[in-house]
C-alpha cells in the first residue's frame, strides 16, 4: 500500500511538473526532458480527461514541439498512439482544428495511419472535424488521404453518427466558403438529410444571419474612430470579413438551388374548401363534410420536410427566396401539407420583404390570392393566425404592436379577393372574426397601457404647465415697484424667456387635453389603427415641446441673473432646477424620436418608405434602444415603418 501511494505522488509531482512547463511556463525543453524520463514518453497520460502530453501540445497549438517530441518517440509506443481522451478525441483530432498543423498532421499519419478513420464520441472523424472548425487547409489535406476509397467507404469520414455530414456542420458552423468548395467536390451531399430530415439548402435556408449585414454604427462611435486608426482598421478588416461571409454565402445558396427541385412535390392547386359569401345560415352538414376533408388532406399529406422555399420564407431569408424564384419561377405555386402557399407562409410569419416581393407578380398573385388551405383560411385568415415558436422583443407600447398587427391586416386585404371578405373557415369565423379574436388579448394589454401612460403623461404636463405659469408671475430680476413693469424688460433673453415660458405653457395644456382625450376613448379595435396611436404620438409631441420650451426658459433665466450680477446661490438654484428637466428631456427623446417621426411617417405609407433610408431608421431604433436599455429586434425581412 505504501508503495502505491508512493507511486501516485510520484506520478502527480511530474504530472504537476510536465503540465506547468507545457501551459504555464511553456518550456519547451522542460517538457521534453521530462517525457524522456517517464514511460509511454510523450503518450504520458497527463489531464484527469486523460489526455496525453501530444493531446495538450496539439490542442495548445505548439506545432513545434509537437513534432519534436513525435521525433523522439519511440517505436516501441507507436501503437499507443490511438489513444483517446475522454472526448473520444485522438491527436489528430486536435490537428484537424488549426490550419497551421499540416505538418504535425503529416507526420502523425505516417507514424499511425489508422488515426484517420478513429471517430470520436460524438462519431466525428478528424475530416469532420476539420469541416467543423472551417480550417480549410487541414480538411483539404485530409480529404486527400481518403480519396482513393471509394464511395461507400468514403462515406464514414464524410458522415457522423447522427447522419450529419460535412457540408451540414460547414453551413451549420457558417463557413460557407468550405461548405461551396465540399458541395462541388461531394455531390452526392447534397441531396442527403440529417436526423431532422433536413438537406444542406434547408439548413442554409433557416440562417438569414447569413445574409444579413450588420447595422453601422452610431454617429458618436463613428466620429470616436476617426481618431484611432488601429481601431478603424480593424473595423475595416471586420466589413471585409462579413462581405465575404455575404458573398460566399450568396454563392453557396445559387449553386444548392440550382440542385435543389423539392417544390416539385407538391399538393393540388384546387381548393379544398367552398368559398361562403354570406354570414348567417351556414349549414352544419357543410361545415362537417369540409372539416372532414381538411382532416382527410391534411393526414394524406403526410409528415413530409418543409421545402427551402417555405424555410427561407419562415425565417424572413429574403435572398433564397429570391434566388429560388429567379431560377424556378414556377416554384412559387408549391403548395404545403397543410394547403399553404407562399402567401400564406409569408403572412403568418409577418415575412413584409417577402409578400411585397410576391405582390409585384402581377400573374401568379392572381392565383395565388384564391388559395384556401386545408382547414378553410384564405390569406386574410393568415392575418390572425401568428406564429408561435418566436415572438420578437418588442420596444415599443403593446397599442403599436397591434397597430402594426391591424395595418398588417389592412395591407392583406388589399390583395385579398372581394368575395373572400365574408368568408369563413372551418372554425366558422370570418378573417375578421379570427383577427379579433386572436387579438382580443392584445387589445385589452394595449387598453390598460395607454390608459396608464396618458395617465402618467398628463401628471407630468399638469406639473410643468404650474411650473411655467409660476414662472410668469415671478420673472428673473423682479419688478418695478413704481411702475410694476420687470427690471430686466430690455435684455434680449428676457424676450427669449417670455416666449419660451409661454409656449410651454400651451404645449404642456395642449398635451393634458390630448391625453385626456385618450382616457375617454371607447377603445374600439379599429380605433387602434390610427385614431389612438395618432392621439398618443401629438400628446408626447406636445410634451416634448412642452419640456425643451421650458429648458430654454430655464436657460434663459440663468443667463438674466447672471447679466444682472445676481447671488450666487440663486443662480446656483436655478441651475440645480434645470437639471431635472434636462434629464427628463434626455430621457424622453429617443421615445419622442420613435412615436412620433417613426409613425408618423408611417401614415404616409410607402412613399415614406422611400423617403426614409433604412441606415437612418435603424439608426433611430437603436438611439431608442440606448436609452431604455433593451434589445431591438424585429421580425426577419420586417421594417418598424410597413
Amino acid at each position: 500500500m505504501y508503495s502505491i501511494a508512493r507511486d501516485d505522488d510520484e506520478k502527480h509531482c511530474i504530472n504537476s511538473e510536465l503540465y506547468k512547463a507545457l501551459m504555464i511556463v511553456e518550456d519547451e525543453e522542460k517538457v521534453i526532458e521530462l517525457c524522456r524520463k517517464i514511460p509511454d514518453h510523450a503518450l504520458h497520460i497527463l489531464t484527469i480527461h486523460d489526455d496525453t502530453v501530444l493531446h495538450m501540445a496539439t490542442y495548445s497549438k505548439k506545432d513545434r514541439l509537437v513534432l519534436r517530441l513525435l521525433d523522439e518517440l519511440p517505436d516501441c509506443y507507436l501503437h499507443k498512439m490511438t489513444r483517446q481522451n475522454n472526448a473520444g478525441n485522438t491527436i489528430l483530432h486536435d490537428t484537424a482544428t488549426s490550419n497551421h498543423a499540416l505538418p504535425v498532421a503529416d507526420k502523425v499519419l505516417k507514424k499511425a495511419p489508422g488515426l484517420l478513420g478513429i471517430r470520436n464520441n460524438n462519431g466525428e472523424a478528424a475530416l469532420f472535424r476539420a469541416a467543423r472548425y472551417g480550417k480549410t487547409d487541414i480538411f483539404n489535406f485530409l480529404a486527400g488521404k481518403v480519396s482513393g476509397y471509394d464511395q461507400t467507404s468514403k462515406h464514414p469520414f464524410l458522415q457522423r453518427t447522427d447522419k450529419t455530414n460535412v457540408l451540414h456542420i460547414a453551413i451549420l458552423s457558417q463557413h460557407f466558403e468550405l461548405a461551396l468548395q465540399i458541395a462541388k467536390e461531394y455531390k452526392s451531399l447534397i441531396v442527403e438529410q440529417d436526423v431532422d430530415g433536413m438537406t444542406p439548402l434547408q439548413l442554409l435556408s433557416c440562417k438569414p444571419e447569413a445574409f444579413k449585414r450588420k447595422h453601422e454604427e452610431s454617429f458618436l462611435k463613428k466620429l470616436s474612430k476617426c481618431f484611432k486608426w488601429t481601431c478603424s482598421s480593424k473595423r475595416r478588416e471586420l466589413k471585409e470579413k462579413e462581405e465575404r461571409q455575404y458573398e460566399s454565402a450568396m454563392e453557396l445558396a445559387k449553386f444548392l438551388i440550382r440542385k435543389d427541385t423539392t417544390w416539385e412535390d407538391s399538393y393540388s392547386i384546387q381548393d379544398q374548401s367552398r368559398p361562403k359569401i354570406h354570414r348567417y345560415g351556414i349549414s352544419p352538414t357543410l361545415l362537417a363534410a369540409e372539416k372532414g376533408s381538411g382532416e382527410a388532406a391534411g393526414a394524406g399529406g403526410g409528415d413530409s420536410a418543409e421545402t427551402p422555399l417555405f424555410l427561407a420564407t419562415k425565417s424572413g431569408c429574403i435572398e433564397i427566396v429570391r434566388e429560388i424564384l429567379n431560377t424556378y419561377l414556377q416554384a412559387i405555386e408549391h403548395i404545403d401539407d397543410e394547403g399553404r402557399n407562399i402567401l400564406h407562409v409569408a403572412i403568418k410569419y409577418r415575412q413584409l420583404e417577402i409578400f411585397e416581393l410576391v405582390s409585384k407578380m402581377e400573374g401568379p398573385i392572381r392565383r395565388l390570392v384564391r388559395k384556401i388551405d386545408n382547414t378553410g383560411n384564405t390569406i386574410l385568415h393568415m392575418t390572425g393566425i401568428k406564429r408561435t415558436d418566436y415572438v420578437p422583443e418588442k420596444m415599443e407600447g403593446p397599442a403599436f404592436v397591434l397597430q402594426e398587427e391591424l395595418l398588417w391586416y389592412e395591407r392583406v386585404q388589399e390583395v385579398t379577393i372581394s368575395h373572400f371578405m365574408n368568408h369563413q373557415n372551418n372554425m366558422g369565423l370570418t378573417a375578421e372574426g379570427l383577427f379579433a379574436t386572436a387579438n382580443n388579448e392584445l387589445r385589452i394589454s394595449s387598453k390598460e397601457w395607454l390608459k396608464h401612460t396618458a395617465e402618467g403623461c398628463s401628471v407630468v404636463a399638469v406639473l410643468i404647465a404650474t411650473v411655467a405659469f409660476a414662472a410668469a408671475y415671478t420673472v428673473p430680476g423682479g419688478s418695478n415697484e413704481t411702475t410694476g413693469f420687470p427690471v430686466l424688460i430690455n435684455r434680449p433673453f428676457f424676450v427669449v424667456f417670455t416666449i419660451s415660458d409661454v409656449l410651454s405653457l400651451t404645449f404642456s395644456l395642449a398635451a393634458v387635453v390630448t391625453f385626456l382625450s385618450i382616457l375617454t376613448s371607447p377603445f374600439r379595435l379599429e380605433d387602434f389603427k390610427h385614431s389612438l396611436p395618432n392621439k398618443m404620438t401629438l400628446g408626447f409631441t406636445f410634451l416634448f415641446l412642452s419640456v425643451c420650451l421650458m429648458m430654454v426658459a430655464f436657460a434663459a433665466t440663468i443667463l438674466l441673473m447672471i447679466e444682472n450680477k445676481e447671488h450666487w446661490a440663486k443662480i446656483m438654484l436655478y441651475t440645480c432646477s434645470f437639471v431635472p428637466v434636462g434629464i427628463f428631456a434626455l430621457s424622453y427623446f429617443p421615445l419622442y424620436i420613435i412615436t412620433s417621426i417613426t409613425r408618423g411617417c408611417k401614415q404616409l405609407g410607402k412613399k415614406a418608405r422611400r423617403l426614409i433610408p433604412r441606415s437612418l431608421e435603424a439608426f433611430l431604433k437603436r438611439i431608442c434602444c440606448l436609452s431604455t436599455g433593451s434589445k431591438a429586434r424585429t421580425p426577419a425581412g420586417s421594417s418598424i415603418i410597413p
